[in-house]
């Protein structure tokens, strides 16, 4: 277990190196919880996340030996880009282990800081078998993404950080992969103001902290599937598994659909980018406002998310909206046929963006489906099309019609 003293050397240390993130109130969702709720957006952080905190503190303190070993690092993207931007700050040899199918910009991100990368496994902890062998045969220092007390420290770095730019906060809101950050913001907030509460967060396709903390010790996961890669960990680390027990508060999971949401709401309301494994804390303040004590901070914890990915939660954000409808209705196989289900469409008034035949499905004669993108203004807006279309025509199937839990 670490201690104050030990994230406060790493707040030195890190002082150099780190940027100060702001954090800054949103009107928005303080009007949803009705009390003050503000953004920690470490999305702003060099290479685009908390990780260079960490990383930095675990390799500034290796000896002149360890450093020219060079060090070794497993990741998704986050950790990955932490570690080669630490190495070249401090003249260290990186090597990184990345999982296929990590995000192209972050495996890019990770070279440009003169990281050598190698693609191996299919999940982090996979990657991570391969960075352990690579440090026994080669004599380099493993720099544990989450799972050891200067990594601890250094992201408890913000929480440090966070108290001195919101000394009224009630409650933080923080994401959990391995619990690395939640473990050190955790300690950082509850050995300063104990009254604080923490709460962390997790992907509900990638949940191990809820049945670990019920078994009473690290729970691997059989599966994960999630676009918050950035916090997918099958196994809690033992550390910050001990730190997360002890005092966080609860750890709750939010969806897909909440995920995405949040994503896009954060784009569209507080003008920021932010990946959806930092956007899981607004994805939790919005599926359950009533549960949050104000004022609250949600930490943002990186932003680099992969633009086709984004394109993706922005159309998955929009469905879950109301905003973007798809469905596929059976009309009249005839001249005007199409005509009369577009100028329906046009006194609902909705954005129609794609329109396509489908003959290839059984159905009656002088039939034909047609699948329909559109554009509404909301989730009743799209519960309106929906009744307009099956006044005159038979609505197969629909999504997006239907306002996301929490909004």
């Amino acid at each position: 277990m670490i201690d104050l003293d030990a994230i406060r050397a790493a707040q030195r240390l890190i002082a150099p190196v780190a940027v100060r993130t702001p954090v800054e109130e949103s009107r928005w969702l303080s009007g949803i919880l009705g009390g003050p709720v503000l953004l920690k957006a470490e999305n702003l952080q060099r290479a685009g996340s908390f990780k260079i905190r960490g990383a930095y503190v675990r390799m500034a303190r290796l000896s002149a030996d360890e450093r020219r070993a060079g060090v070794v690092a497993a990741s998704a993207g986050n950790h990955a880009q932490g570690v080669a931007l630490a190495a070249q700050l401090l003249g260290i040899p990186a090597v990184v282990y990345m999982p296929r199918g990590a995000s192209i910009p972050k495996e890019q991100a990770t070279r440009g800081y003169g990281a050598e990368v190698r693609i191996a496994g299919a999940t982090i902890d996979e990657a991570l078998t391969h960075a352990e062998a690579y440090a026994a045969e080669t004599g380099a220092t493993l720099v544990h993404p989450f799972d050891h007390p200067d990594i601890v420290a250094g992201q408890g770095t913000l929480g440090l950080e966070l108290l001195e730019q919101c000394p009224e906060v009630a409650t933080v809101v923080v994401p959990i992969g391995g619990g690395g950050l939640a473990a050190g913001v955790a300690h950082a907030i509850r050995a300063v103001r104990p009254d604080v509460r923490v709460v962390g967060v997790q992907a509900a396709a990638a949940a191990a902290y809820p049945a670990s903390l019920r078994s009473g010790a690290p729970v691997p996961l059989d599966r994960m599937a999630t676009i918050a890669d950035g916090i997918a960990v099958a196994r809690p680390g033992a550390l910050p598994f001990a730190h997360v027990q002890a005092e966080v508060e609860r750890v709750v999971t939010v969806t897909e659909d909440q995920i995405a949401h949040a994503v896009l709401q954060l784009m569209e309301r507080a003008k920021l980018v932010v990946e959806p494994a930092g956007a899981v804390t607004v994805a939790a303040l919005l599926a359950e406002p009533e549960a949050f004590t104000t004022p609250a901070v949600a930490v943002l914890s990186g932003g680099n998310i992969d633009p086709l990915l984004m394109m993706n939660v922005i159309r998955h954000g929009l469905a879950a909206s109301g905003r973007y409808l798809s469905a596929r209705v059976r009309i009249p196989d005839r001249t005007g046929g199409l005509a009369g289900l577009l100028a329906e469409l046009a006194r609902c008034e909705v954005n129609v963006h794609e329109v396509a035949h489908d003959r290839t499905t059984r159905h009656g004669l002088g039939e034909v489906d047609v699948a329909l993108q559109l554009e509404t203004r909301g989730p009743e807006h799209a519960r309106s099309v929906i009744a307009a279309l099956r006044e005159h025509y038979l609505v197969l199937d629909h999504d997006g019609a239907e306002e996301p839990e929490g909004t």
